[in-house]
């Protein structure tokens, strides 16, 4: 019997019809769906794809055995995930195996800071893997803006807001154009960041970028922010005709 594929399919920052033509077609043929969620969530990937999926599929929802709960820098946080990420490999290849096809649902691109290529990584070169981009979040977010987010020689850094105050302020003071992830509780570090960088005024905050629920604030005027769906952008001002 022939391998089946695992494809990881990127959906984009949240609109569906911001979806590739690909990954709809294989979306909605889809017999076997896999998702990551956290436990007791429907998980965001799912939530994008409502609607697309053909009756009969089967769904697979990977549930994170952790997100915020144990510190990042704690041997047991990477101990957990490998052993989750390890199990959902042993899922995959088993259907793969049986010859059975499976889209595993990636929000934004699989391969821009996403779940998948922990499980792209451990299933490469045992079961046929494909990929298919998709819009990231950075990316709905600077257009949410309505500005480009780089301009001419603009050099553009993305960061996330998990690093260390002094190397936000200097990543953040040396870049033309800025992006920063994983905000969440890091909201006041990346503030005090920014203003010692000399660059609040430039700040912006997208949450929930190309959803419903999209808001797009001045860093200045912002007092919280939505844990997991916001990005900060800072626009480059660089060469233009």
């Amino acid at each position: 019997m022939s391998l089946g594929t695992i494809h990881g399919v990127g959906l984009g920052p949240g609109a569906p019809d911001l979806l590739s033509v690909r990954a709809d077609r294989l979306v909605r043929d889809a017999r076997h769906v896999a998702y990551f969620r956290k436990a007791g969530r429907s998980g965001q990937a799912r939530r994008i794809a409502e609607g697309m999926l053909r009756p009969d599929a089967i769904e697979l929802p990977m549930e994170y055995p952790v997100t915020t709960e144990i510190p990042v820098s704690d041997p047991r946080y990477n101990a957990c995930l490998s052993a989750f990420y390890a199990e959902c490999t042993a899922r995959l290849l088993a259907l793969s195996r049986a010859g059975e096809d499976v889209v595993v649902l990636c929000e934004g691109d699989p391969f821009f800071y996403g779940s998948f290529m922990h499980l792209h990584s451990r299933l490469s070169g045992q079961v046929p893997v494909a990929v298919v981009p998709g819009i990231t979040g950075m990316a709905g977010a600077w257009n949410a803006t309505g500005q480009p987010i780089t301009w001419g020689d603009d050099v553009l850094t993305i960061a996330m807001a998990t690093l260390p105050e002094a190397e936000l302020v200097r990543r953040i003071r040396d870049t033309d154009a800025l992006v920063v992830m994983k905000i969440g509780r890091n909201l006041c570090k990346l503030r005090r960041a920014v203003t010692a960088a000399g660059r609040e005024a430039e700040a912006w905050l997208v949450e929930h970028a190309a959803m419903p629920e999209q808001r797009v604030t001045p860093l200045a005027e912002a007092t919280s922010v939505t844990p997991y769906f916001s990005i900060l952008l800072i626009h480059g001002r660089g060469r233009r005709p």
